[in-house]
């Protein structure tokens, strides 16, 4: 096989075990973020991410919490907000007419 082959697969085999995990680094959660390291430092020291920092040393993240953080506060597609109207006039019809 070609090295660069190989290094690709490496790559890819690394990338599936790390998402299998359920408690990260900071480096493994910058990566699996794609958030830098330095913004990760500055979000746990305001408070505006959750973390666990045991004994005071090292930062930990969960990959549950950090998924549901990542998703928090979505937009909704204008396709989600046609429907959602159109259910709301359907259901409050009476008031319109």
């Amino acid at each position: 096989m070609d090295t660069i082959k190989i290094l690709e697969q490496l790559d890819r085999i690394e990338n599936l075990l790390r998402a299998s995990k359920t408690v990260m680094s900071l480096e493994e959660a910058s990566e699996y973020t794609g958030i830098s390291r330095s913004y990760l430092y500055k979000l746990t020291a305001k408070g505006e991410i959750p973390f666990s920092k045991p004994r005071g040393k090292i930062i930990y993240f969960s990959r549950e919490k950090l998924d549901h953080w990542l998703l928090s506060n979505s937009k909704k597609s204008a396709g989600e907000l046609k429907t959602e109207v159109l259910e709301y006039t359907f259901r409050n019809k009476k008031r319109f007419f």
